[in-house]
């Protein structure tokens, strides 16, 4: 393998970027490709065989033309989705993002546990499974709530998130039964833990997020063990759709240690 051949993080927007920063902490040396399909943003509104195909496809021409060492699926809606057909359609190594149910459900103390998600994620077969498997004995409440993803492109940008989207998200948990007890919040979209701080005010005292962000670099870490890292002076970033005149996603990007940015 080169030594150059990335790491390529995807998501549908912004979120993976989460994903990106605590992967960088573990992998300093690595080279990066972010990919962000701007162009299909949202994926929490589009039904599951748009995903998939949309997923599949992209995924296939990147590995076809930019040879990653890995590829991270950083979004739940489009792992919960698409990542067994990805397994199958490539041999490059992927990892995956799933909701946090299993350290959730050691964590909490209440046994209440609510997940905010992607329309999409949320109904989930996958989600079920892990309930069942790793929540048994807790409650776990669910809500679809895709105007986070819009607020977090927003504060990434520099603008304000709608206080509206936060305090709709949080009632769509609180105000269901057993809501005013729930104690451990699982962020099951890697674009909300750029609104935690959001959260925690609406969401008062008392409540703990958790995010899958790094468990998954610690698993990107593991799967790239030993092997040697050259890396560019600054990593890539490839938008789908036209981002030439998001000066504010530049910006934002810049700050994650990302300096080129491509269309596809």
């Amino acid at each position: 393998m080169r030594t150059d051949a990335p790491i390529l993080m995807f998501d549908s927007g912004v979120g993976g970027l989460t994903v990106l920063a605590e992967t960088r902490a573990l992998l300093p040396d690595a080279q990066y490709i972010y990919v962000a399909d701007s162009a299909a943003l949202p994926y929490g509104n589009k039904s599951e065989a748009e995903i998939a195909a949309r997923v599949c496809g992209l995924l296939g021409r990147l590995a076809e033309r930019y040879h990653p060492r890995l590829i991270c699926i950083a979004c739940n809606t489009a792992s919960t989705i698409a990542l067994g057909m990805v397994r199958e359609v490539l041999e490059t190594p992927i990892v995956g993002t799933v909701p946090a149910i299993k350290p959730a459900a050691e964590l909490t103390r209440t046994g209440v546990i609510g997940l905010l998600g992607t329309a999409a994620t949320v109904r989930q077969p996958y989600v079920d499974q892990l309930e069942a498997e790793f929540a048994t004995d807790k409650v776990l409440l669910r809500h679809g709530a895709p105007e986070l993803v819009v607020a977090a492109e927003r504060k990434l940008r520099g603008e304000t998130p709608d206080p509206a989207a936060i305090a709709g998200a949080v009632a769509g948990l609180r105000n269901q039964p057993g809501g005013d007890t729930i104690d451990t919040v699982v962020l099951a979209c890697t674009h909300f833990p750029l609104l935690t701080d959001e959260l925690t005010r609406e969401f008062g005292p008392g409540v703990t997020f958790i995010d899958g962000a790094q468990g998954i670099a610690r698993r990107i870490a593991y799967l790239t063990r030993g092997q040697t890292f050259t890396r560019p002076d600054s990593d890539l970033a490839i938008i789908t759709g036209d981002a030439s005149h998001d000066t504010a996603l530049h910006q934002a990007l810049r700050h994650y240690g990302i300096g080129r940015i491509a269309g596809f």
